[in-house]
This record gives C-alpha cells, sequence and structure tokens, in this order.
C-alpha cells in the first residue's frame, strides 16, 4: 500500500502522545500525496481526524464517524455556509464565546481571521475594536470582513466616520485615537501583533496606549501575535 510506513509512523506518533509530531507528519504527508496527485483515502482521514486536522479531510472517503467527528468541528463564519474550523481554532473560539480574554502566540498559517469572523458571526456583538499593524493590512482586513457583514455592520476603517452602535472598527494604532473618547463601550478589542507593543519605539508607545484605554473599556481582550518565546 502506498504510504502504508508512514500511516504506520503517524499511528505511532499518535499512540505514544506525540501529536504535534503527528500532526506535522500528516501535513508533510497530505502536501507529498498532493504533488503526486493522490486523494485522500480513508486511513489518512482517520489520522488527519486523530490529529484535528478536520479541514483536511475528504469526507467523500472517510469513514461515516469520522465525518461526524469533523461535523462537529463546523461553525458560522459569516460565509454563506459553515467552515470546518481545526482544533486548535475550535479550542480558541469555545474559550472566547464563553467570556474568556485570551492572548494566542500562533503562526500566520493557523487561520486566526476564521475564529474572528466565527465569534462575530455567532455572538453578534454591538462593537468590535480590531487594531492592526498597517492600513495595508485594515484595508484587507476591512474588504474581508465587508463581504460577510456588511449588511448587519458599519465597517469603520478611516476617522472621520459616525458610529451606528453596531459597529466593527479597524484600524491601525495611529487612527484608533479618533475615536478614543467616541467609543465608551467594546464588545471584544482585539489587538493583532500585539508584543509590538514591547518595542522600543514611538509606534510602540502609541501601541501600548492604545491597548491601555481601549483595554478598559472592553469586556474582552483577544490579543494576536506569531510564534513567541516569551
Amino acid at each position: 500500500m502506498v504510504d502504508f510506513e508512514e500511516y504506520k509512523r503517524i499511528g505511532d506518533l499518535i499512540n505514544s502522545g506525540s501529536l504535534g509530531d503527528a500532526r506535522s507528519a500528516v501535513i508533510n504527508l497530505l502536501d507529498s500525496r498532493t504533488k503526486r496527485n493522490l486523494p485522500c483515502n480513508e486511513i489518512l482521514n482517520h489520522l488527519i481526524r486523530e490529529v484535528g486536522l478536520y479541514p483536511y479531510m475528504s469526507p467523500e472517503t472517510s469513514d461515516w464517524k469520522d465525518v461526524f467527528a469533523a461535523n462537529m468541528f463546523r461553525a458560522d463564519v459569516g460565509d454563506e455556509e459553515d467552515s470546518t474550523l481545526h482544533l486548535e481554532q475550535a479550542h480558541i473560539l469555545r474559550r472566547l464565546l464563553q467570556g474568556e480574554s485570551l492572548a494566542v502566540s500562533a503562526p500566520t498559517s493557523f487561520g486566526k481571521s476564521y475564529i474572528i469572523d466565527a465569534y462575530i458571526a455567532i455572538r453578534k456583538p454591538n462593537c468590535v475594536v480590531i487594531i492592526v499593524p498597517t492600513v495595508a493590512l485594515a484595508n484587507e482586513t476591512r474588504r474581508r470582513l465587508a463581504q460577510k457583514f456588511s449588511g448587519r455592520y458599519a465597517i469603520i476603517t478611516t476617522t472621520d466616520e459616525t458610529p451606528t452602535g453596531k459597529d466593527i472598527f479597524v484600524f491601525p494604532q495611529e487612527r484608533a485615537f479618533a475615536y478614543m473618547d467616541v467609543i465608551q463601550s467594546i464588545d471584544i478589542f482585539i489587538v493583532d501583533e500585539f508584543y509590538k507593543a514591547s518595542l522600543k519605539d514611538d509606534r510602540a508607545d502609541r501601541l501600548l496606549s492604545v491597548m491601555i484605554e481601549f483595554g478598559k473599556k472592553a469586556k474582552q481582550k483577544y490579543f494576536l501575535g506569531p510564534n513567541i518565546d516569551q
């Protein structure tokens, strides 16, 4: 059987509790099989389920029990159809929906935006404030959110817009100061690349000020960063 030895190795990693190594091995195997134009089979789908990478499963070639498990991780992210979250995304979303504030260290490919979109779609907050590092990223985030939520929210990215009571603010820290006295209550305050507040420059000082002042008005905080050691 093609890749049988690799299946066995991954299974052994799972059984020994080395889920991180098993997850990396599954990702590498998926990449290898894609390059060889080989579809997922029932064994590989089961291994994908075991390491929590549910979005990569192929339901049409999965055992029904694995399909059932994957469907438990589907969530409304604002699109026409629900999306499947992987295990870590689902874990973070669940904690946010329970009202916790979190600082998350994860790589760019983690899919942090899915969690934000799912939170907005499910919780339907009145005021969301998202601080991003650059104007370009603010515009990119605005486009993504507008496609999903423009019918329900005002997506505010400049300093001269009037809040409506159902608002998603998206801007770099410099623009946030224009709304410091306007925004009185924040349902969730999101800061992308929050670690930059620890740098020694003027932008870091401004980001820290925004985090402190908006943090006082926020019911929840969700701070995002890349892989961080400390």
